[in-house]
């Protein structure tokens, strides 16, 4: 059986001193799940492993599934194959590579397509700092500011979007589609 490459993004791991896991441990929970080439990066919760060709929605609720019963609490899960996170960064509504583009780019990866009527009231706000391009189940934030600080904040998106989402920065997310194409 051939396997395919998938990218798990963890949401609100390791933040604030907020549900704290330790990456060894995290990729021990994936690895008995019966994936293979289990691999963490830093230490926000993300993972790159190959697994059983299936689909994006039931990993994430087998992975969410695995994590609260070895963890005790809920996490949210998003999960990209090495595919489609190879389209989010051929997708960059800002141009070429960070550092070629006014600001810094950050990824919420979206758990699903929001609805028009949320896309529109997301379409409804504006910053005099920062940008966003809604894609599908991506929104491209272009920060000229600190992120921190940035009206389009992965809260605020969830909030308007009512969808979970997961931000990383661009550094990040190409780093992830690196590790996913090895």
């Amino acid at each position: 059986m051939s396997l395919e490459t998938y990218v798990a993004l963890l949401r609100g791991i390791n933040v604030n001193g907020q549900k704290l896991i330790k990456m060894d441990r995290l990729k021990a929970i994936f690895e008995s799940m019966r994936v293979e080439r289990v691999r963490t990066y830093i230490q926000s919760g993300n993972v790159v492993f190959a697994g059983a060709p299936e689909s994006t929605e039931r990993w994430r609720s087998a992975i969410e599934s695995k994590l609260k019963e070895e963890l005790g609490y809920d996490v949210d899960v998003v999960v990209r194959t090495k595919e489609e996170l190879n389209e989010t960064i051929g997708g960059n509504p800002f141009g070429g590579a960070e550092g070629e583009t006014e600001g810094s780019i950050y990824v919420s990866f979206l758990s699903a397509e929001p609805t028009e009527d949320a896309a529109n009231v997301l379409a409804s706000c504006q910053s005099d700092v920062d940008e966003y391009r809604l894609k599908g189940r991506e929104v491209y934030v272009r920060c000229r500011g600190q992120y921190g600080k940035s009206l389009f904040s992965n809260n605020f998106l969830e909030k308007k979007l009512g969808v979970v989402a997961t931000t990383r920065n661009w550094q990040t997310v190409n780093k992830l589609a690196a590790m996913a194409a090895e």
